[in-house]
């Protein structure tokens, strides 16, 4: 007879407490492979997301267990790139009804899907920086051995606080982990596989670059780079045209058409493709405005004639400036005038005394 641990999970609803620990309070989300709720931790007084994996009545017990170990998987996937500032945060895995349950960091946001929907296409700049933040969480994931395999505009998160952070990590791929899908299945949003999956190629890092630029371009343009019937072609035989011309995308026409090549070998490289966007974000910005002037410099006393030149120092300094003054004065004005207001004082008490001798002189003869 099962355990309670291996007894298929009970419904889900408000208040139920999982692990003695997270309060499940609101559904944020459900699909096909499960429900995303919003819980309180109890023990950590902060609100988070757990994920639940559904498990319906008529799986077997293989598939019971393949779906544990996705979620399994998807959490050793997140937790190789913990304290990212672009990738959702894993804080525990508990396991009740004889599944794993994922215990995540709650980021107040909207999706970049639900922002295009809402508010339509984004400016090139914006879409530049989101591009940025989202390759920066993509380098980290693939130097850890992650490649996500699910990046779209739904997965890309615009939190409130400005940061834009890459979830559900749900079908990634870890090195050294074997596959959890089965031969000939490809899984994901048909406008986001790149063609080399509809191939059946390999798995790789480069395929989530394409599926970048075809989230990149639903954000500038306000739609996928392929049509339904395009998407689905590109599934079925792995091949891919043009995608539809751009109207808005202006300077990211080249990184979305690099992201978008056809042969991953030839795809937009992941540093180039920073680069690119980065220099957009820098020629797009407004220019700094100019330093305000300098104080006015002091200036001697022919400022009035000579405006602009400084007062000279030293001798030879003020007797280049007199020269120089008397070429460019007009005629009639060469002679250097004669100084008035206090600096006379001097001369007119000498000019005084000189007149008192002459006339004392003068008294002493005529007497």
């Amino acid at each position: 007879m099962p355990t309670s641990a291996e007894r298929p999970s009970q419904p889900t609803a408000e208040g139920r407490v999982l692990s003695g620990r997270y309060r499940l309070l609101e559904p944020l989300g459900r699909g096909g492979m499960g429900t995303v709720w919003k819980a309180e931790d109890t023990e950590g007084d902060r609100p988070v997301v757990v994920k639940e994996i559904r498990l319906q009545p008529d799986l077997d017990d293989d598939e019971r267990e393949l779906l544990a170990q996705r979620a399994m998987r998807e959490a050793r996937a997140i937790g190789r790139l913990n304290r990212h500032p672009n990738v959702v945060e894993l804080f525990d895995v508990v396991r009740d009804g004889g599944v794993p349950w994922l215990v995540l960091e709650l980021v107040e946001s909207r999706s970049l899907a639900e922002v295009v929907e809402a508010d339509g296409p984004l400016p090139p700049l914006r879409v530049a920086e989101i591009g940025v933040e989202v390759l920066s969480a993509l380098r980290a994931a693939h130097a850890a051995g992650v490649v996500h395999r699910d990046v779209k505009p739904g997965n890309v998160l615009l939190a409130d606080d400005g940061r834009v952070v890459l979830t559900d990590f749900g079908l990634a791929t870890v090195r050294g982990d074997p596959s959890l899908t089965l031969t000939g299945m490809i899984i994901g949003s048909p406008a986001y596989i790149a063609p080399e999956r509809g191939r059946g190629g390999r798995v790789r890092p480069e395929s989530d670059l394409w599926s970048l630029g075809a989230t990149l371009y639903l954000a500038v343009e306000g739609r996928t780079p392929y049509d339904r019937r395009q998407s689905r072609a590109l599934v079925a035989n792995g091949r891919a045209g043009d995608p539809e011309p751009m109207a808005r995308a202006g300077a990211l026409s080249p990184v979305l058409l690099g992201l978008l090549t056809s042969d991953p070998d030839k795809r937009l490289k992941i540093d180039d493709a920073s680069r690119m966007l980065k220099r957009i974000i820098d020629r797009s910005r407004p220019k700094p405005a100019p330093r305000p002037p300098s104080a006015r410099k002091r200036w001697g006393p022919s400022e009035g004639i000579h405006r602009g030149i400084p007062e000279p120092r030293g001798e030879i300094g003020r007797r280049d400036a007199l020269r120089n003054r008397m070429q460019s004065s007009p005629p009639g004005r060469h002679r250097e005038q004669a100084p008035t207001g206090p600096g006379m004082l001097p001369y007119i008490v000498v000019g005084v005394a000189l007149v008192a001798i002459v006339l004392v002189v003068l008294l002493a003869v005529l007497l």
